[in-house]
């Protein structure tokens, strides 16, 4: 092969030109590019899932555990409900019915102890 040009090409090409060795550039930026932008977008993805779990941590263990298992259900079946669910779940706190139960509970046994 001969080394010199064909005289109808240009002397100067623009920079993203696959060179005649076969290296390409701009190939090999976009190739990076897209890797990282791949590597972000998933980072994000997770970041995300991870939301409605972050917020329940500072709930009781029961509605944590109800929203670790909504969140796996919803990353292993791509159903946005169950992640839905999980994040209104984590948003809002249930009433707490219980304690005023026990209060009733204990006022009524403190009654019939000092009645005896």
């Amino acid at each position: 092969m001969s080394e010199t040009q064909h005289p109808m090409t240009p002397h100067q090409l623009p920079p993203y030109f696959a060179s005649a060795d076969g290296s390409d550039g701009l190939f090999t930026l976009m190739v990076f590019f897209v890797l990282i932008l791949i590597l972000l977008l998933g980072i994000a993805y997770f970041t995300l899932h991870a939301l409605p779990e972050r917020m329940a941590h500072k709930g009781n263990s029961a509605q944590l555990q109800l929203i670790s298992i909504l969140a796996m259900l919803a990353l292993f079946t791509h159903n946005n409900l169950f992640w839905i669910i999980a994040l209104v779940l984590a948003a809002f706190r249930p009433p707490d019915l219980v304690s005023p139960l026990n209060s009733m509970a204990q006022s009524l046994q403190n009654l019939v102890n000092r009645e005896r």
